[in-house]
């Protein structure tokens, strides 16, 4: 199998990519095919000997997987082969392969993606297990969050407006912080051209915060501390800056604060029902829609040492993760019956999948994901003589209903193309759910083709996939939905096409 290898304590520059071959698995361990891994701190801090766990060279960076279950060993019975799984290795997994502790494995919701389930476990368990745990946060708490636009700082903003506090996000560039305001942070400060503990005060109008989230440490943690209100909690989560800070302790006496350690790793490990209990309420609400990770760039293997590259260096806004393999194709829905495979009616008086987008800059963890069947709608003589009019098309394939009984096959008036591929917009809107922007758009429809023609009184629904997203110059964000439009009863479909929108 490939992998990227840490050979010598050092900077991402001397990773590389090598062969190496895989033992089978222990008694206690999974076998994992990596579909995705994501990209962590952590990540920067093994691979130079200044993490906690210290692992024996050589040895591939990557805590944070998804895959499918390749092999198990003898005394595991929670997975079998073929099983969607998430796990924390703690390293390895930047490979094709990796072995994990069955105890560090999880199901993978059947509708969850790779990407999204290798960007999401590490950051919000990290920070549910801090706000919730450790900060004991309750609503109406004012929060500061630092380095808020970070993998575990963007969660942490999200988590906190979701259980109810007042989210203060505090970054280095207004890029960052309108990601943070995205998210829903109710107060923004530019760390790099305002001054913190003042910020803080004319915010909180004296008050100072209830909690600080800091996984960042370095010269931001005093006036952070010094920003505290009485019984505040000031939550050590981590060091991104490389600066573990000093800090003047009578502080934390004089307001009768706490300074708390999070270290979700070693929660997870010592407290499993604890954390499972975390990690499920985590689970609904994602299936929910009520969070998700955006994702900074997708990479590939060869990427890897690039990733923690740009970690180290702050380029990126929420996630980074790797990609080691494709997403598998859906499986089709099919039951087996006497020895046969027979293919299961689609339930016609509902749709299927949707994908619920929460802001800009979340739509990029849905590339890739399916939306629809929707549901049946009937094209009827009305409608088309309604279009007809409003195009000016009179043709009489779509009008003359007693001529078309005499030439056109079946004896029925045909809906013209254009008509059917108009209706993609509002197929749109049963699919595609977006909160939290200003607004959006249909406006065009790229690489038609028309395969079948559509008579009258047919039922069609549509089934798309959200192919990409570019940004634009002016802060929109251009989406590119493949559609496909269905005709009950049909072989062949009536058209396939992109739809194009703009969000704001």
């Amino acid at each position: 199998m490939k992998a990227i290898l840490c050979k010598a304590f050092g900077g991402p520059e001397t990773l590389a990519l090598e062969e190496l071959e895989l033992p089978s698995p222990s008694q206690k361990e999974v076998l994992i095919d990596v579909y995705a891994c994501g990209a962590n701190f952590p990540d920067a801090l093994i691979i130079q000997n200044k993490y906690q766990f210290k692992p024996n060279l050589p040895f591939s960076p990557g805590g944070e997987i998804a895959g499918i279950v390749k092999a198990v060993g003898e005394k595991v019975t929670n997975f079998k082969v073929g099983d969607k799984v998430l796990a924390l290795s703690i390293w390895g997994g930047f490979a094709e392969q990796v072995l994990v502790d069955s105890a560090r494995v999880f199901p993978m919701p059947p509708s969850m993606s790779f990407i999204t389930a290798a960007s999401s476990l590490y950051t919000f368990g990290t920070s549910y297990h801090a706000l919730k745990d450790r900060g004991q946060l309750k609503k109406g708490d004012t929060i500061l969050v630092l380095g808020a636009a970070g993998g575990v700082g963007i969660a942490a903003v999200e988590l906190a407006k979701l259980m109810g506090a007042r989210v203060i996000a505090a970054a280095s560039s207004e890029e960052k912080l309108a990601l943070c305001k995205s998210k829903g942070a109710d107060y923004c400060i530019n760390y790099s051209n305002q001054d913190l503990k003042l910020t803080i005060k004319e915010i909180t109008q004296g008050q100072g915060v209830d909690i600080v989230y800091d996984p960042i440490g370095g010269a931001l943690a005093e006036p952070a501390l010094r920003s505290m209100a009485w019984n505040g909690r000031y939550l050590v989560v981590g060091f991104a800056s490389g600066e573990i800070p000093q800090l003047p302790f009578n502080l934390a006496l004089l307001k009768g604060s706490a300074v708390v350690g999070v270290f979700w790793g070693s929660f997870a490990e010592r407290e499993p029902a604890n954390s499972l209990k975390n990690f499920g309420e985590l689970l609904n609400w994602m299936r929910e829609g009520k969070i998700a990770q955006p994702i900074h760039k997708i990479y590939s293997l060869e990427e890897s040492p690039m990733a923690i590259l740009d970690l180290m260096e702050r380029r990126v806004l929420g996630k980074a993760v790797v990609q080691i393999r494709e997403e598998p194709p859906m499986q089709k829905n099919t039951t087996k019956i006497a020895g046969t495979e027979t293919k299961q009616k689609p339930i016609d008086t509902a749709i299927s999948s949707k994908i619920n987008i929460n802001g800009i800059a979340d739509i990029k963890n849905h590339i890739g994901a399916t939306a629809g069947p929707t549901k049946w709608l009937k094209l009827t003589q009305t409608m088309i003589n309604d279009f007809a009019a409003a195009t000016l098309d009179f043709q009489w394939v779509h009008l003359d209903t007693e001529k078309a009984k005499q030439f056109l096959p079946g004896g029925k008036t045909i809906a013209h193309g254009y008509l059917t591929m108009s209706l993609a917009s509002q197929f749109f809107y049963e699919i595609i759910f977006i909160d939290n922007v200003q607004t959006f758009f249909n406006y065009g429809i790229n690489k038609a083709r028309f395969i079948s023609p559509v008579p009258v009184d047919s039922e069609i629904r549509l089934i798309a996939k959200l192919n990409n997203v570019e940004e634009q110059p002016n802060g929109s964000v251009k989406l590119f939905l493949g559609c496909t439009i269905e005709i009950k009863g049909a072989e062949k479909p009536a058209y396939v096409a992109e739809l194009i929108s703009i969000i704001f």
